[in-house]
């Protein structure tokens, strides 16, 4: 027999605050003949030491495979040390995906919509009429796996709902790791920071646990979330997330303050140009080829890359004029083994900047989001498979009501 004894990575920082990470897209069970229960997935949480886990009943064409496990409290199979909860993933064939966490009275039916040739074709209910009724129930609303390329509305038809709903206020956090592209749920992400949205990165494998499917296991993707030291406790968990306490990794871990700011905090200063400490650090079990500070969607310093670029601790100042935000970003260029993903990826959320008589101008970013919404305006209008024209004017009352966000952007 041999003995194996892993020791944990050495990190910079330490405070009366502690990381947990969770999975917020798993499914239990999808297709496949292979049955997974819940003492099992927190076997396999417990094997990745994932603290916490978001299983998203979710339908499998028009069955809902877990559906007889749904609750709106931790599932009895949980311990003190990892949380399985049965949350909701709705789907379109249309908005886009939506992940509900903590439901606290229903699962919401019909579990999907925009299913064309069924009697499900209509596309209504939005992921807004979805994210309101989640809220009515202080659920949390997230969109999952968002972009597997980087959409241009100039040179493609485009049906993602995500700029109307973030637009209307309706959505908690985004899955920028996910079942997709990193780099290109980025790029949408940051055109939505430069709109003064202040949305959270979360992080979501989408994961099959009952078979082994074309991604790694359950906590590939995982969000850390900043909360108190104590017992684990997903309702803290939770709203430090839709805070923006988090980065979210498939392997990197992150640390990094502005300003004596931690993620997800704001800096306040006066008018004038500042130059402001930062603070970063990353510990890898790969190799990285790029670690980034970020700022309103521009790299503003590369950072140095000690040992085999699986490390680096740096300090220094950035000059500060604007409203805006800032980030850490690490990631490379292709795979790496052990990291079962398109390539290692990790980010922060954003740390937020005010400063006094600054406005944010993101004249290009809102008019990349007008003619998104344009383009899901001129779809409903040609849709035929509304089932009222009620419906349809709702949907056409969502839009109109987004797209006016983004032109006062640019006033």
């Amino acid at each position: 027999m041999v003995t194996v004894r892993l020791q944990p990575f050495g990190l910079p920082e330490s405070s009366d605050s502690h990381w947990v990470s969770g999975d917020v897209h798993v499914h239990m069970n999808y297709g496949g003949a292979y049955r997974n229960t819940p003492s099992h997935l927190v076997f396999q949480a417990a094997a990745e030491n994932l603290p916490i886990v978001e299983d998203l009943v979710v339908n499998k064409e028009q069955r809902i495979p877990d559906m007889a496990y749904f609750r709106t409290t931790p599932d009895p199979a949980s311990t003190a040390n990892n949380l399985l909860l049965h949350g909701q993933e709705f789907h379109t064939s249309y908005w886009g995906h939506l992940g509900l966490l903590h439901l606290t009275r229903n699962f919401l039916l019909p579990d999907y919509a925009a299913y064309a040739n069924t009697a499900a074709a209509s596309l209504f209910p939005t992921n807004a009429t979805i994210a309101d009724l989640t809220h009515d129930q202080q659920g949390v609303v997230g969109y999952v796996h968002p972009f597997d390329t980087y959409p241009d509305p100039a040179k493609e038809k485009l049906t993602s709902e995500l700029p109307v709903d973030v637009a209307l206020g309706k959505v908690d956090y985004i899955e920028v790791l996910g079942f997709s592209d990193h780099q290109s749920t980025a790029r949408v992400w940051y055109r939505l920071l430069n709109c003064g949205f202040r949305l959270p990165t979360a992080a979501g494998t989408d994961a099959m646990a009952n078979f082994t499917s074309l991604r790694g296991p359950v906590g590939l993707n995982r969000v850390y979330v900043e909360v108190p030291k104590g017992i684990l406790e997903v309702e803290p968990w939770l709203a430090n997330l839709k805070r923006g306490h988090t980065f979210a990794t498939n392997g990197p871990l992150l640390g990094f303050s502005l300003g004596g700011q931690p993620i997800g905090g704001e800096i306040k200063l006066p008018a004038g140009t500042h130059e402001v400490k930062f603070k970063a650090w990353l510990r890898s079990i790969v190799p990285v080829d790029y670690l980034e500070v970020i700022c309103n969607g521009k790299i503003v310093r590369n950072l140095k890359l000690g040992g085999n670029h699986d490390t680096a601790d740096e300090e220094g100042t950035l000059p500060m004029s604007a409203t805006g935000w800032c980030l850490l970003r690490a990631s490379s260029e292709k795979a790496t083994k052990p990291i079962l993903d398109l390539y290692p990826y990790a980010t922060t959320s954003p740390i937020y900047i005010a400063v006094d008589g600054s406005k944010a101008r993101p004249t290009e970013d809102a008019s990349y989001f007008i003619a998104w919404i344009d383009q899901l305006t001129a779809g409903v209008q040609a849709n035929k498979d509304w089932n009222t024209a009620e419906e349809k004017a709702t949907v056409l009352d969502q839009l109109a009501r987004a797209r006016k966000v983004y032109e006062k952007l640019l006033e």
